[in-house]
């Protein structure tokens, strides 16, 4: 089972939200998911990131890739180096 850390879209439509999550790659975008590690919220001015860091340390050891987007915010949390 290939784990990936991705985003999940929630919010209204034209105010996206986002739930940074731990997810089989083959569900679904929106669909079933393991653990939920944060939130990010692009509205805000600066956007707002909001991580676990333990959390999404523990499951990078344990083999979870992050999608690009995702690591762009690991990144700017600070969690992992570029």
């Amino acid at each position: 089972m290939a784990v990936k850390i991705r985003l999940t879209r929630k919010g209204d439509k034209k105010s996206p939200f986002y739930r940074v999550v731990v997810a089989d790659s083959r569900a679904p975008r929106d669909g079933r998911f393991i653990d939920i590690i944060g939130t990010y919220n692009p509205l805000t001015d600066p956007a707002e990131i909001k991580i676990d860091a333990e959390k999404a340390k523990t499951w990078l050891k344990n083999g979870a890739l992050p999608t690009d987007t995702a690591k762009q915010l690991l990144v700017k949390s600070g969690i992992i180096e570029k």
